[in-house]
């Protein structure tokens, strides 16, 4: 047996190790994926004032601020029972749906592509021949010019010629497992170099009602402060036509591209690389005329046919296998060293290896995040994103069951961004209509000093990466306790007492790794996930010259 260790996961956010056991044929055997900092804004939030929950909790991630800050404040509107007016909830969602957006976006391109496109074959393409390729995903395909491409094609030359690659750096070009043609590469760097521009545009879009971005904070408990961007007309056209931009790349370029790279990868489609253990979680949200955007819902190991309603209370969080002494709510942490070699103490079931907790529903690990909602909701008949599964499922000659995949996830995440880039107007149409007709509150009144001094709340939300549930205790109005699980919590989680695999792990497990040198193969699988270990915070000790030693 053999063991591979990398150390860091790259193109991720956070510090992510990983380390797979492989036979002789080089077939993953086990797996340990290890997220390497503490996270402590929940302990930074105690004592304080529940009214600045979200601007605390929101830098819990420099990505995902805006789904932070939202489920931090609506915890405790939820503590409070407090009914937010329905154009603050709309403003919030349209911030969501941007983030949504541009997140999607940014994985598949710059954190994830360079796993299936080959860098140095897209040198030898032929522009004319890549502009006929394009035209097999779309008929009007982004940007699918002969000079566009010999301009690409130049830009890649003086990259390599002067030794500068930048990010397309310490990659393992070359590798046998790379399927794209050197034209369908071309298509796909292209790409990636117009959503580099796609992403500054798309973050203007959450800035518009956010205030800026990352950490906005127009959120406040009770609703929102910006008022006078929702009634300008023209801050409105900005954000319209913004979204209108984004869903022309996305409808001719990261969708044409997904399906490219699903029919290129039909192989490893089928032999479902990269797939878990088939359970699935999703709260759903986002409702609008009678309507939710994702549907809720929990299915266990691929029985798409029985599907369970979400039910919080069997949701436990354990930590028998993670750098901690006491359960997650005491905040109280234990530093466990790695062995000398600086592998994983993985040798008994009770080792602990990881800073992630280990959620649980009803006892058992679940996957969150776009490929759950996507199957979830096409299963529970949600007539808003129906279509778009049936028409890729079909223009890619693929089954459902299939998307349960490294390479269906990314076909998961470009369906669910289609959908949501078609809904998003109707949003803006029913604020609108709501201005329109005199309905301009955005915050409900009320009095801090007269609300419980002892309450708790809670809040659930589907955000880019799966699943976000944020807790607060609140006593003597003042936070008492805040815990979070996020969706990389619930996918990365350890093995825990009871031996089971999370979803990253059990993803590995089985993997035929074709060059146990360049593994490949594994980040494939794990950056499928889109993992974010941002939600960790460094522990200083300023009475020390030295603050901690890392062996890499």
């Amino acid at each position: 047996m053999k063991k591979i260790v990398i150390d860091p996961i790259t193109r991720i956010e956070g510090h992510l190790r990983v380390e797979v056991e492989v036979d002789e044929d080089g077939v993953v055997q086990d797996a340990f994926v290890s997220g390497q900092l503490f996270r402590g804004i929940e302990m930074i939030l105690k004592n304080r004032d529940p009214r600045d929950a979200g601007l605390l909790a929101g830098r819990i991630c420099g990505v995902c601020t805006n789904s932070h800050f939202r489920a931090a404040v609506s915890s405790v509107e939820d503590a409070y029972s407090l009914k937010l007016p329905k154009n603050a909830e709309i403003i919030r969602d349209l911030m969501a749906m941007a983030l949504f957006i541009q997140d999607h976006v940014v994985h598949f391109y710059h954190l994830h592509s360079l796993d299936f496109v080959d860098i140095t074959s897209a040198l030898s393409a032929d522009a004319k021949l890549t502009s006929k390729e394009a035209l097999k995903y779309h008929d009007k395909p982004f940007r699918n010019s002969h000079s566009h491409y010999d301009a690409v094609l130049d830009k890649l030359t003086k990259f390599v010629d002067a030794g500068k690659l930048g990010p397309f750096a310490n990659a393992y070009w070359g590798h046998s497992s790379y399927k794209l043609t050197p034209e369908q590469n071309l298509i796909m760097i292209s790409h990636y170099f117009e959503a580099l521009k796609f992403q500054t545009k798309i973050s203007k879009a959450v800035a518009i009602f956010g205030g800026k971005t990352p950490h906005p904070q127009s959120i406040v408990v009770g609703g929102i402060t910006s008022v006078a961007d929702m009634l300008n007309p023209q801050r409105l056209n900005d954000y319209l036509f913004i979204i209108k931009e984004a869903k022309e790349f996305i409808d001719r370029a990261y969708l044409p591209d997904a399906k490219l790279l699903t029919i290129a990868y039909r192989d490893e489609i089928k032999a479902a690389d990269g797939r878990a253990n088939g359970n699935f979680l999703s709260v759903g949200g986002y409702e609008f005329d009678d309507k939710s955007l994702f549907s809720s819902g929990v299915i266990y190991n691929h029985d798409f046919e029985n599907i369970s309603e979400f039910n919080e209370s069997k949701i436990t969080e354990e930590i028998d296998r993670a750098w901690y002494k006491n359960k997650p709510l005491d905040n109280e942490v234990e530093y466990t060293d790695l062995n000398p070699d600086a592998t994983l103490k993985t040798a008994k079931n009770d080792d602990k290896y990881s800073w992630i907790k280990a959620p649980r529903y009803d006892g058992k690990v679940m996957e969150t995040g776009p490929l759950a909602r996507v199957i979830i909701s096409y299963k529970k008949d949600n007539t808003l994103i129906k279509s778009f599964v049936d028409e890729f499922l079909a223009s890619t000659d693929l089954e459902l069951m299939d998307l349960s995949s490294s390479v269906g996830r990314n076909a998961a995440r470009a369906i669910e961004t289609t959908y949501i880039c078609e809904y998003i107007f109707k949003l803006v149409s029913n604020l609108i209509q709501n201005i329109k007709y005199y309905d301009t509150e955005t915050w409900v009144k009320f009095d801090f000093d007269s609300m419980k001094k002892e309450t708790k709340g809670r809040a659930f939300f589907e955000v880019p990466r799966g699943t976000l549930s944020h807790f607060v205790n609140i006593k003597d109005a003042k936070i008492e306790n805040f815990s979070v699980i996020a969706p990389t919590t619930w996918n990365a989680t350890p093995k825990n007492f009871d031996g089971v695999r999370g979803a990253y792990e059990e993803a590995l497990v089985g993997l035929k790794i074709q060059d146990t040198s360049k593994p490949l193969e594994v980040l494939r699988v794990l950056h499928s996930f889109d993992p974010c270990l941002a939600c960790a915070v460094h522990v200083m000790d300023f009475g020390s010259a030295n603050l901690n030693k890392f062996k890499v």
